[in-house]
């Protein structure tokens, strides 16, 4: 089941990539500003860098530091890498990873327009990046940890690559109670950053698995139904969609067949019509030290 959710998620993501989005809509400006970008960040950064996704602001977290060198985990179309390299500088170094080839593909045009010289994007996975053991001061994250189908290997690397004293600092969606039955098979589920969260404890004893210390993780009480803002292709937001409220009326179950980005944003809709994700989910802040 594993490779089936990676497959998944990659296909969805993969289909984001390719629409377009951009700061240039009012949607995705909601979103990021809900999520705690100010307008002047986003003005900052190339526009098709934000394409709603996020559920918080990272960068925000992580106190980044000239020189530094800070890897951002499912970079997407390059946001918080582009935000990481202005805090760096020319002497730091801002370092994305994503597994989807079109989102990387994204991220590189956009470090091309907005010509950064102090920004790499690699084509990998989490949970096996092509960086040395030690050499990152920072990791952030931004609505992708819970997406990942083996957390615990996922954190596990993430502890490798960090120097001893570097810190993660992360947004991410975490489960308040149980969902309704079905729901953690279904593929809506999961790219819409539902289906694969953990409750707040069961992150905290993740990291601890890990060796992190010093973790602290905070609901930041946002409203997830902002993504309904988008309109198209939100981290939990997208197009509109004619089917029924419930996530069964499509084909979408991880074990079954692949629904492609079409049915993607379709089965989005789906998970937002058929529950209130605040009563099951809240977006969070995780901080976090490798000892």
């Amino acid at each position: 089941m594993t490779d089936a959710i990676k497959n998944a998620v990659r296909d969805g993501y993969g289909g984001v990539a390719r629409q377009g989005l951009g700061s240039h809509q009012e949607g995705m400006r909601t979103i990021a500003n809900a999520f705690g970008y100010s307008a002047e960040e986003l003005a900052s950064i190339p526009d098709e860098a934000n394409m709603g996704l996020s559920c918080g602001n990272p960068i925000a977290l992580a106190t980044l530091r000239p020189g530094e060198t800070v890897v951002d985990l499912g970079s997407g179309g390059g946001l918080d890498v582009f935000l990481a390299a202005q805090e760096v500088g020319p002497d730091g170094q801002a370092i994305g990873i994503d597994m989807t080839a079109d989102m990387v593909d994204l991220a590189r045009a956009n470090a091309e327009k907005g010509d950064y010289s102090n920004v790499v994007f690699h084509l990998a996975e989490i949970e096996s990046m092509p960086l040395a053991t030690g050499t990152v001061d920072c990791v952030i994250s931004n609505c992708v940890l819970n997406l990942c189908a083996d957390k615990d290997a996922a954190l596990a690397e993430v502890f490798r690559i960090l120097k001893p004293g570097g810190r993660l600092a992360i947004s991410d969606i975490a489960l308040k109670k149980e969902l309704p039955a079905g729901f953690r098979n279904e593929v809506a589920a999961w790219n819409g950053c539902i289906g694969g969260a953990l409750t707040i404890e069961e992150n905290r004893a993740s990291l601890a698995r890990a060796g992190f210390s010093d973790v602290a993780i905070q609901d930041s009480g946002a409203d997830l139904n902002v993504y309904k803002e988008g309109g198209s292709a939100a981290c939990c937001g997208p197009e509109p969609s004619c089917c029924a409220p419930e996530p069964a009326c499509c084909d979408g179950d991880i074990a079954g067949s692949d629904p492609g980005p079409a049915e993607f944003h379709e089965t989005m809709t789906q998970l937002l019509e058929a529950i209130d994700v605040n009563d099951y989910a809240a977006s969070v802040k995780i901080f976090a030290i490798k000892s």
